[in-house]
Protein backbone atom coordinates (compact mmCIF):
# COMPACT_ATOMS: atom_id res chain seq x y z
CA UNK A 1 0.00 0.00 0.00
CA UNK A 2 1.65 3.52 -0.84
CA UNK A 3 2.59 5.46 1.56
CA UNK A 4 0.56 8.62 2.57
CA UNK A 5 2.53 11.50 4.61
CA UNK A 6 -0.40 12.71 6.54
CA UNK A 7 1.37 15.34 8.12
CA UNK A 8 -0.15 19.45 8.13
CA UNK A 9 1.76 22.57 9.30
CA UNK A 10 0.39 23.72 12.48
CA UNK A 11 -1.51 20.64 13.03
CA UNK A 12 1.93 18.82 13.23
CA UNK A 13 4.72 20.57 14.90
CA UNK A 14 8.22 19.46 13.69
CA UNK A 15 9.91 16.93 15.78
CA UNK A 16 13.87 16.16 15.88
CA UNK A 17 14.25 12.73 16.43
CA UNK A 18 17.60 10.83 17.78
CA UNK A 19 19.53 8.68 15.43
CA UNK A 20 22.32 6.37 15.88
CA UNK A 21 25.54 7.99 16.84
CA UNK A 22 28.42 8.54 14.57
CA UNK A 23 31.21 5.68 16.23
CA UNK A 24 33.47 9.31 17.06
CA UNK A 25 32.11 13.12 17.48
CA UNK A 26 32.95 15.75 15.08
CA UNK A 27 35.40 17.87 15.10
CA UNK A 28 37.03 20.72 13.49
CA UNK A 29 37.01 20.21 10.09
CA UNK A 30 35.48 17.39 10.31
CA UNK A 31 32.63 16.74 7.11
CA UNK A 32 29.91 14.81 5.84
CA UNK A 33 29.31 14.06 1.94
CA UNK A 34 26.02 12.99 0.40
CA UNK A 35 25.66 9.82 -2.20
CA UNK A 36 22.63 10.51 -4.16
CA UNK A 37 22.41 6.94 -5.35
CA UNK A 38 19.66 4.49 -4.12
CA UNK A 39 21.28 4.08 -0.73
CA UNK A 40 21.90 7.30 -0.13
CA UNK A 41 25.10 6.78 1.75
CA UNK A 42 26.97 9.75 3.43
CA UNK A 43 30.76 9.54 4.05
CA UNK A 44 31.50 11.27 7.19
CA UNK A 45 35.37 12.20 7.39
CA UNK A 46 36.70 12.98 10.97
CA UNK A 47 39.82 13.18 10.77
CA UNK A 48 42.83 13.19 8.23
CA UNK A 49 42.83 9.33 8.40
CA UNK A 50 39.45 8.45 10.05
CA UNK A 51 36.13 8.29 7.87
CA UNK A 52 32.84 6.17 7.94
CA UNK A 53 29.56 5.76 6.23
CA UNK A 54 25.92 6.20 7.51
CA UNK A 55 23.34 4.21 5.44
CA UNK A 56 20.58 5.87 6.57
CA UNK A 57 18.55 2.88 5.35
CA UNK A 58 19.83 0.53 8.49
CA UNK A 59 20.47 3.43 10.73
CA UNK A 60 23.67 2.59 11.24
CA UNK A 61 27.71 3.32 10.61
CA UNK A 62 30.90 1.30 9.39
CA UNK A 63 34.71 2.12 9.60
CA UNK A 64 36.05 2.89 6.69
CA UNK A 65 39.81 1.91 5.33
CA UNK A 66 42.31 4.90 6.73
CA UNK A 67 42.00 8.18 4.40
CA UNK A 68 45.68 8.72 4.31
CA UNK A 69 44.73 12.68 4.16
CA UNK A 70 48.37 15.18 3.69
CA UNK A 71 47.76 17.16 7.10
CA UNK A 72 45.03 16.84 10.10
CA UNK A 73 41.96 18.24 9.62
CA UNK A 74 40.57 22.03 10.10
CA UNK A 75 38.74 24.43 8.35
CA UNK A 76 38.93 24.13 4.85
CA UNK A 77 38.81 20.16 4.56
CA UNK A 78 35.55 19.53 2.69
CA UNK A 79 34.27 17.18 0.11
CA UNK A 80 31.74 15.81 -2.39
CA UNK A 81 29.84 12.81 -4.16
CA UNK A 82 30.49 12.01 -7.95
CA UNK A 83 27.46 10.35 -10.01
CA UNK A 84 29.94 7.72 -10.99
CA UNK A 85 33.05 5.74 -10.59
CA UNK A 86 36.36 5.08 -12.63
CA UNK A 87 37.38 2.62 -10.19
CA UNK A 88 40.67 2.83 -8.80
CA UNK A 89 42.21 4.93 -11.70
CA UNK A 90 43.45 8.46 -10.93
CA UNK A 91 41.91 9.83 -14.28
CA UNK A 92 39.82 9.09 -17.59
CA UNK A 93 35.76 9.08 -17.77
CA UNK A 94 35.13 5.32 -18.89
CA UNK A 95 36.49 1.58 -17.83
CA UNK A 96 37.24 -1.19 -20.65
CA UNK A 97 35.50 -4.58 -19.98
CA UNK A 98 37.93 -8.07 -20.73
CA UNK A 99 35.30 -10.11 -21.94
CA UNK A 100 31.62 -11.16 -21.10
CA UNK A 101 28.82 -12.31 -22.59
CA UNK A 102 24.64 -11.35 -23.11
CA UNK A 103 24.20 -10.76 -19.73
CA UNK A 104 27.93 -10.43 -17.80
CA UNK A 105 30.61 -8.38 -18.08
CA UNK A 106 34.39 -9.11 -17.18
CA UNK A 107 35.56 -6.23 -15.86
CA UNK A 108 39.11 -4.33 -15.50
CA UNK A 109 38.42 -3.61 -11.92
CA UNK A 110 39.38 -5.57 -8.89
CA UNK A 111 35.88 -4.79 -7.20
CA UNK A 112 34.87 -5.07 -3.34
CA UNK A 113 31.52 -5.40 -2.84
CA UNK A 114 28.30 -6.34 -3.66
CA UNK A 115 26.62 -3.99 -6.22
CA UNK A 116 22.96 -5.17 -6.40
CA UNK A 117 21.16 -1.96 -6.89
CA UNK A 118 24.04 0.44 -8.42
CA UNK A 119 23.63 0.67 -12.31
CA UNK A 120 26.57 0.34 -15.25
CA UNK A 121 26.32 2.70 -18.26
CA UNK A 122 27.40 1.37 -21.17
CA UNK A 123 29.50 3.91 -23.47
CA UNK A 124 30.85 1.95 -25.93
CA UNK A 125 30.65 -1.00 -27.89
CA UNK A 126 28.10 -3.95 -28.06
CA UNK A 127 24.09 -2.66 -25.79
CA UNK A 128 25.71 0.64 -26.11
CA UNK A 129 23.32 3.43 -24.56
CA UNK A 130 21.95 1.09 -21.96
CA UNK A 131 21.65 1.83 -18.30
CA UNK A 132 21.31 -1.59 -16.67
CA UNK A 133 20.66 -2.02 -13.13
CA UNK A 134 23.37 -4.98 -11.47
CA UNK A 135 21.59 -8.12 -10.29
CA UNK A 136 25.06 -9.23 -8.82
CA UNK A 137 28.97 -9.25 -9.20
CA UNK A 138 31.98 -11.55 -8.14
CA UNK A 139 34.52 -9.48 -6.19
CA UNK A 140 38.11 -9.58 -6.58
CA UNK A 141 40.56 -9.04 -9.65
CA UNK A 142 38.66 -8.65 -12.88
CA UNK A 143 35.22 -9.27 -11.48
CA UNK A 144 32.39 -10.32 -12.98
CA UNK A 145 28.77 -7.96 -13.27
CA UNK A 146 25.58 -9.65 -14.17
CA UNK A 147 22.79 -7.84 -15.84
CA UNK A 148 19.49 -8.94 -17.58
CA UNK A 149 20.15 -10.63 -20.81
CA UNK A 150 21.01 -8.44 -23.67
CA UNK A 151 21.07 -8.47 -27.30
CA UNK A 152 24.46 -8.69 -27.68
CA UNK A 153 27.80 -10.25 -25.70
CA UNK A 154 29.67 -7.76 -23.83
CA UNK A 155 33.18 -8.13 -24.90
CA UNK A 156 36.59 -6.48 -24.85
CA UNK A 157 35.54 -3.82 -26.84
CA UNK A 158 32.77 -2.33 -24.28
CA UNK A 159 33.45 0.46 -23.10
CA UNK A 160 31.34 1.27 -19.23
CA UNK A 161 31.51 3.53 -16.35
CA UNK A 162 30.13 2.36 -13.04
CA UNK A 163 27.08 4.32 -11.62
CA UNK A 164 28.46 3.77 -8.07
CA UNK A 165 29.59 6.64 -5.46
CA UNK A 166 32.80 7.94 -5.45
CA UNK A 167 33.66 10.93 -2.94
CA UNK A 168 36.05 13.31 -3.50
CA UNK A 169 38.33 15.18 -0.43
CA UNK A 170 40.23 18.16 0.36
CA UNK A 171 42.11 17.57 3.35
CA UNK A 172 43.54 21.34 4.47
CA UNK A 173 46.86 22.39 4.54
CA UNK A 174 49.46 22.28 2.10
CA UNK A 175 49.35 21.30 -1.36
CA UNK A 176 51.36 17.87 -0.44
CA UNK A 177 50.98 14.94 -2.27
CA UNK A 178 47.44 13.04 -0.81
CA UNK A 179 46.01 16.71 0.06
CA UNK A 180 43.29 16.10 -2.46
CA UNK A 181 41.66 11.59 -2.11
CA UNK A 182 38.70 10.18 -3.57
CA UNK A 183 37.30 7.14 -1.80
CA UNK A 184 35.89 4.59 -4.80
CA UNK A 185 32.86 2.44 -3.06
CA UNK A 186 32.46 -0.22 -5.36
CA UNK A 187 36.68 -1.10 -5.20
CA UNK A 188 36.64 0.02 -1.80
CA UNK A 189 40.03 2.13 -2.16
CA UNK A 190 41.31 5.12 -1.30
CA UNK A 191 43.36 7.09 -4.35
CA UNK A 192 45.43 9.91 -4.25
CA UNK A 193 44.42 12.61 -6.82
CA UNK A 194 46.07 15.72 -8.20
CA UNK A 195 47.71 17.91 -5.51
CA UNK A 196 44.95 20.77 -3.93
CA UNK A 197 45.34 23.64 -6.41
CA UNK A 198 46.66 25.92 -3.02
CA UNK A 199 46.74 25.94 0.40
CA UNK A 200 44.20 26.07 2.35
CA UNK A 201 43.24 27.68 5.93
CA UNK A 202 40.07 28.93 6.27
CA UNK A 203 36.36 27.48 5.59
CA UNK A 204 35.72 25.48 1.82
CA UNK A 205 33.23 23.64 0.12
CA UNK A 206 33.76 21.65 -2.80
CA UNK A 207 30.66 21.44 -5.08
CA UNK A 208 29.79 18.46 -8.02
CA UNK A 209 27.07 19.22 -10.77
CA UNK A 210 26.21 15.49 -11.12
CA UNK A 211 23.65 13.86 -13.43
CA UNK A 212 22.52 11.53 -10.90
CA UNK A 213 20.14 13.47 -8.46
CA UNK A 214 18.23 11.01 -6.00
CA UNK A 215 18.67 8.04 -8.35
CA UNK A 216 17.72 9.24 -11.60
CA UNK A 217 19.02 11.04 -14.08
CA UNK A 218 18.22 14.79 -13.41
CA UNK A 219 17.45 15.56 -17.44
CA UNK A 220 16.73 19.08 -17.95
CA UNK A 221 15.82 18.65 -21.43
CA UNK A 222 14.99 15.56 -23.58
CA UNK A 223 14.82 15.24 -27.84
CA UNK A 224 16.06 14.20 -31.12
CA UNK A 225 18.72 15.68 -32.86
CA UNK A 226 18.05 16.55 -36.47
CA UNK A 227 21.92 16.70 -37.66
CA UNK A 228 25.28 16.35 -36.40
CA UNK A 229 28.51 16.49 -37.21
CA UNK A 230 32.25 15.90 -35.37
CA UNK A 231 31.90 18.00 -32.77
CA UNK A 232 28.31 18.89 -32.74
CA UNK A 233 24.64 18.43 -32.04
CA UNK A 234 21.45 20.17 -34.02
CA UNK A 235 18.61 20.10 -32.91
CA UNK A 236 16.66 22.19 -35.50
CA UNK A 237 13.88 24.21 -34.21
CA UNK A 238 15.19 25.04 -31.22
CA UNK A 239 15.52 28.42 -29.78
CA UNK A 240 18.04 28.21 -27.14
CA UNK A 241 20.00 31.19 -25.87
CA UNK A 242 23.94 31.67 -27.01
CA UNK A 243 25.65 29.90 -24.58
CA UNK A 244 23.28 28.63 -21.80
CA UNK A 245 24.70 25.08 -22.01
CA UNK A 246 28.28 25.83 -22.04
CA UNK A 247 29.75 24.31 -18.94
CA UNK A 248 27.36 23.29 -16.58
CA UNK A 249 25.71 20.88 -18.33
CA UNK A 250 27.02 17.41 -20.86
CA UNK A 251 25.00 16.12 -23.93
CA UNK A 252 24.34 12.19 -23.29
CA UNK A 253 23.25 10.01 -26.52
CA UNK A 254 20.41 7.95 -24.78
CA UNK A 255 19.16 5.99 -28.22
CA UNK A 256 20.26 5.79 -32.23
CA UNK A 257 23.23 6.51 -33.49
CA UNK A 258 25.96 7.32 -31.26
CA UNK A 259 23.97 5.97 -28.09
CA UNK A 260 26.20 5.76 -25.06
CA UNK A 261 28.45 8.78 -25.48
CA UNK A 262 28.62 11.65 -23.21
CA UNK A 263 30.29 15.13 -23.68
CA UNK A 264 30.45 17.88 -22.02
CA UNK A 265 28.97 21.00 -23.60
CA UNK A 266 31.42 23.97 -24.56
CA UNK A 267 29.31 26.09 -26.62
CA UNK A 268 25.85 26.83 -28.00
CA UNK A 269 23.99 28.60 -30.64
CA UNK A 270 20.13 28.43 -30.97
CA UNK A 271 19.99 25.26 -32.24
CA UNK A 272 23.52 23.65 -32.18
CA UNK A 273 25.74 22.50 -28.90
CA UNK A 274 29.44 21.83 -29.37
CA UNK A 275 31.10 19.08 -28.15
CA UNK A 276 34.91 17.62 -28.03
CA UNK A 277 34.93 15.29 -30.88
CA UNK A 278 32.29 12.14 -31.14
CA UNK A 279 33.86 8.85 -31.58
CA UNK A 280 30.55 8.37 -33.53
CA UNK A 281 28.87 11.51 -34.96
CA UNK A 282 24.85 11.65 -34.04
CA UNK A 283 22.66 11.82 -36.80
CA UNK A 284 18.15 12.11 -36.72
CA UNK A 285 18.18 8.86 -35.02
CA UNK A 286 19.96 9.90 -32.19
CA UNK A 287 18.44 10.62 -29.36
CA UNK A 288 19.35 13.08 -26.43
CA UNK A 289 19.69 14.06 -22.83
CA UNK A 290 20.89 17.26 -21.55
CA UNK A 291 22.03 16.82 -18.01
CA UNK A 292 24.42 18.07 -15.16
CA UNK A 293 28.15 18.11 -16.18
CA UNK A 294 29.79 14.98 -14.27
CA UNK A 295 33.35 15.98 -15.29
CA UNK A 296 33.42 19.21 -13.18
CA UNK A 297 33.53 19.85 -9.31
CA UNK A 298 34.34 23.62 -7.86
CA UNK A 299 36.01 24.33 -5.09
CA UNK A 300 35.34 27.58 -3.21
CA UNK A 301 36.48 28.98 -0.17
CA UNK A 302 39.69 29.62 1.87
CA UNK A 303 38.63 33.48 2.98
CA UNK A 304 39.56 34.68 -1.20
CA UNK A 305 37.43 35.22 -3.96
CA UNK A 306 39.28 32.42 -6.44
CA UNK A 307 37.31 29.55 -7.76
CA UNK A 308 39.31 26.59 -8.88
CA UNK A 309 37.56 24.00 -11.23
CA UNK A 310 38.46 19.89 -11.30
CA UNK A 311 38.32 18.26 -14.70
CA UNK A 312 37.56 13.98 -13.06
CA UNK A 313 38.66 12.30 -16.55
CA UNK A 314 42.22 14.48 -16.71
CA UNK A 315 42.92 14.22 -13.00
CA UNK A 316 43.32 18.61 -13.66
CA UNK A 317 42.84 21.50 -11.23
CA UNK A 318 42.47 24.90 -13.23
CA UNK A 319 42.07 28.46 -11.97
CA UNK A 320 38.48 30.12 -13.33
CA UNK A 321 38.76 33.62 -14.02
CA UNK A 322 34.87 34.68 -14.31
CA UNK A 323 33.88 37.77 -16.19
CA UNK A 324 32.53 39.32 -12.83
CA UNK A 325 34.16 38.30 -10.48
CA UNK A 326 33.08 37.44 -6.41
CA UNK A 327 32.87 41.04 -4.78
CA UNK A 328 34.23 39.57 -1.08
CA UNK A 329 35.84 36.37 0.16
CA UNK A 330 33.69 33.88 1.83
CA UNK A 331 34.92 32.58 5.62
CA UNK A 332 33.35 30.70 8.23
CA UNK A 333 30.37 29.34 7.93
CA UNK A 334 30.09 29.45 4.21
CA UNK A 335 28.05 27.44 1.69
CA UNK A 336 28.14 26.43 -1.51
CA UNK A 337 25.30 24.26 -3.07
CA UNK A 338 24.28 23.24 -7.03
CA UNK A 339 20.98 24.34 -7.26
CA UNK A 340 18.88 21.72 -9.60
CA UNK A 341 15.55 21.31 -9.14
CA UNK A 342 13.64 24.37 -8.19
CA UNK A 343 10.14 23.59 -9.25
CA UNK A 344 9.15 27.13 -10.38
CA UNK A 345 8.54 27.98 -13.73
CA UNK A 346 10.65 30.63 -14.76
CA UNK A 347 13.67 28.30 -13.31
CA UNK A 348 12.34 25.73 -16.07
CA UNK A 349 11.75 28.15 -19.38
CA UNK A 350 14.11 25.79 -21.74
CA UNK A 351 15.51 28.49 -23.59
CA UNK A 352 16.23 30.59 -20.35
CA UNK A 353 16.95 27.80 -18.05
CA UNK A 354 18.17 28.64 -14.53
CA UNK A 355 18.03 24.91 -13.12
CA UNK A 356 21.54 23.66 -13.43
CA UNK A 357 23.29 26.78 -14.10
CA UNK A 358 23.97 28.17 -10.75
CA UNK A 359 26.11 27.52 -7.58
CA UNK A 360 24.56 29.85 -4.63
CA UNK A 361 27.33 30.14 -1.57
CA UNK A 362 26.45 32.28 1.54
CA UNK A 363 29.45 34.34 2.39
CA UNK A 364 29.30 33.34 5.99
CA UNK A 365 32.22 35.37 8.23
CA UNK A 366 29.32 36.72 10.12
CA UNK A 367 27.61 38.03 8.04
CA UNK A 368 24.58 37.65 5.50
CA UNK A 369 25.29 37.90 2.17
CA UNK A 370 24.91 35.58 -0.63
CA UNK A 371 26.14 34.89 -3.96
CA UNK A 372 25.67 33.09 -6.93
CA UNK A 373 28.16 31.67 -9.54
CA UNK A 374 26.53 31.04 -13.19
CA UNK A 375 28.45 28.34 -14.75
CA UNK A 376 27.61 28.73 -17.98
CA UNK A 377 27.86 32.26 -17.70
CA UNK A 378 31.58 32.48 -15.77
CA UNK A 379 30.17 35.23 -13.76
CA UNK A 380 29.54 36.12 -10.04
CA UNK A 381 26.20 37.83 -9.28
CA UNK A 382 27.03 39.21 -5.95
CA UNK A 383 24.44 40.44 -2.96
CA UNK A 384 21.25 38.73 -4.08
CA UNK A 385 18.18 40.75 -2.56
CA UNK A 386 16.37 38.91 -0.11
CA UNK A 387 14.47 39.19 2.83
CA UNK A 388 14.94 39.99 5.70
CA UNK A 389 18.65 39.29 4.86
CA UNK A 390 19.08 39.99 8.99
CA UNK A 391 20.52 36.55 10.53
CA UNK A 392 24.00 36.00 9.91
CA UNK A 393 26.34 33.18 9.72
CA UNK A 394 29.75 31.52 10.77
CA UNK A 395 31.54 28.41 12.47
CA UNK A 396 29.28 25.85 13.07
CA UNK A 397 26.69 26.71 10.26
CA UNK A 398 25.14 23.63 8.57
CA UNK A 399 23.11 23.17 5.51
CA UNK A 400 21.18 20.72 3.44
CA UNK A 401 19.65 21.38 0.14
CA UNK A 402 16.75 20.10 -1.10
CA UNK A 403 14.81 20.53 -4.36
CA UNK A 404 14.12 24.43 -3.99
CA UNK A 405 15.09 25.49 -0.64
CA UNK A 406 18.12 25.21 1.15
CA UNK A 407 17.78 24.46 5.35
CA UNK A 408 20.15 25.95 7.34
CA UNK A 409 21.28 25.74 11.22
CA UNK A 410 23.04 29.17 12.17
CA UNK A 411 26.19 28.50 14.06
CA UNK A 412 25.31 26.24 17.72
CA UNK A 413 22.61 28.42 18.09
CA UNK A 414 19.77 25.16 17.02
CA UNK A 415 18.13 27.96 15.35
CA UNK A 416 17.00 26.16 11.73
CA UNK A 417 16.27 28.48 8.46
CA UNK A 418 15.10 27.66 5.14
CA UNK A 419 15.94 29.42 1.94
CA UNK A 420 13.61 29.85 -0.87
CA UNK A 421 15.59 30.21 -4.20
CA UNK A 422 12.19 30.65 -5.98
CA UNK A 423 10.99 33.85 -3.71
CA UNK A 424 14.59 34.48 -2.84
CA UNK A 425 13.36 35.01 0.85
CA UNK A 426 14.77 33.48 4.07
CA UNK A 427 11.81 31.54 6.52
CA UNK A 428 12.22 30.75 9.85
CA UNK A 429 12.66 26.71 10.45
CA UNK A 430 12.11 26.13 13.96
CA UNK A 431 14.80 25.36 16.66
CA UNK A 432 16.65 22.01 17.34
CA UNK A 433 16.23 22.00 21.44
CA UNK A 434 19.04 19.64 22.48
CA UNK A 435 22.62 20.89 23.57
CA UNK A 436 25.76 21.07 21.21
CA UNK A 437 29.42 21.73 21.61
CA UNK A 438 31.59 24.39 20.58
CA UNK A 439 31.07 25.22 17.36
CA UNK A 440 32.99 24.30 14.71
CA UNK A 441 33.95 24.59 11.14
CA UNK A 442 32.57 22.02 9.27
CA UNK A 443 29.34 20.79 7.55
CA UNK A 444 27.99 17.73 8.64
CA UNK A 445 24.35 18.42 7.46
CA UNK A 446 22.63 16.22 5.14
CA UNK A 447 19.34 15.42 3.63
CA UNK A 448 17.41 11.77 3.22
CA UNK A 449 14.68 10.95 0.51
CA UNK A 450 12.19 8.03 1.85
CA UNK A 451 10.44 7.46 -2.06
CA UNK A 452 7.41 5.18 -2.31
CA UNK A 453 5.87 5.63 -5.97
CA UNK A 454 4.70 9.20 -6.02
CA UNK A 455 5.19 10.29 -2.38
CA UNK A 456 8.79 11.74 -1.65
CA UNK A 457 9.40 12.31 2.46
CA UNK A 458 12.62 14.38 3.27
CA UNK A 459 14.07 14.33 6.39
CA UNK A 460 16.82 16.69 6.89
CA UNK A 461 20.08 15.00 9.79
CA UNK A 462 22.56 16.82 11.52
CA UNK A 463 25.66 15.56 13.41
CA UNK A 464 25.54 17.88 16.77
CA UNK A 465 28.54 20.34 16.87
CA UNK A 466 31.74 18.53 18.64
CA UNK A 467 29.68 15.50 19.34
CA UNK A 468 28.60 12.74 18.29
CA UNK A 469 24.48 12.81 18.02
CA UNK A 470 22.82 12.14 15.43
CA UNK A 471 19.42 13.71 15.32
CA UNK A 472 16.92 13.94 11.79
CA UNK A 473 13.79 15.97 11.13
CA UNK A 474 11.03 15.43 8.71
CA UNK A 475 10.28 18.17 6.50
CA UNK A 476 6.83 19.06 6.37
Amino acid sequence: MPTTNGNRRILDLKRWEFCAPSPAASAAGSFVASSRHFRQQQLFVRTQNEAYIYNPAEDGWITLPSAGLAAALAAGACGTAAAWSNGAATSGASLTATGGSTSTIVTNQTLARDLRGYRVHIIGGPNAGAVLDIVSNTTGTNATITVATQASAFTASTVYRLLTPTWYVCGNGSVAAASFRKYDYATNSWVTLANMPASFGTDAKLIATPSIVDNGFKQFLTGTASSGTATTLVHTGKNWSSNQWRDAFHVRITAGTGAGQVRGITANTADTLTVATWTTNPDATSQYAIEGNDNFLYLIGNNAVTLYRYDIAANTWSTITPGVARAAAPGAGMSGHWVHSVPATDWNVENAIINGRRIYSFRGAGGAVLDFYDIAANSWTNAVTYGPATETFTSGTKYALHDGVLYMQRDATGRWFAYDFARSEMFPWGTMLYPQGAAIVGDTAFDVIYEDGATDIFYVYMLLNTSNILLRQMVI
